[in-house]
């Protein structure tokens, strides 16, 4: 009997202080389960950054997390109500100490953005493509 393995994840959540290690652990059995644990490192990093960005720049701490899995490899999603963009890693000078989280991401993604919401709000993402599938 085959287990049904869904394509994507969805969760609601405050984020406090060990929802990162939580999620992290959760971002880690959907890849196992996908078949694309070589991810692990760079989506974990991923995830954990924009955690962190919605703790110090989103009044109530509140977001959407979606991971999706794609043909190629995977996509993560973190919307929240603040219209704040973030810094992009090429506005970031040496001395800088905030922004540092979107180097990281500019370096372990294939890709990233950010979408803005008509009504208010944003969408943080970025997408991971499998090397399993590159070869």
């Amino acid at each position: 009997m085959n287990e049904y393995i869904p394509a994507q994840y969805a969760m609601r959540l405050t984020v406090g202080e060990h929802a990162p290690r939580h999620i992290r652990r959760i971002v880690r059995s959907f890849l196992a389960e996908w078949r694309m644990p070589e991810l692990s490192d760079a989506v974990e990093l991923g995830v954990t950054e924009l955690l962190a960005n919605v703790v110090r720049h989103v009044p109530d701490r509140r977001c959407a997390l979606l991971l999706l899995r794609q043909p190629a490899g995977v996509r993560v999603e973190v919307s929240d109500g603040s219209d704040q963009l973030p810094l992009t890693p090429a506005s970031l000078d040496e001395e800088s100490e905030n922004g540092r989280g979107l180097f990281l991401l500019d370096a372990m993604a294939d890709k990233w953005g950010v979408s803005l919401w008509s009504e208010g709000g944003k969408t943080v993402w970025f997408e991971c493509v499998a090397e399993s599938v590159l070869t």
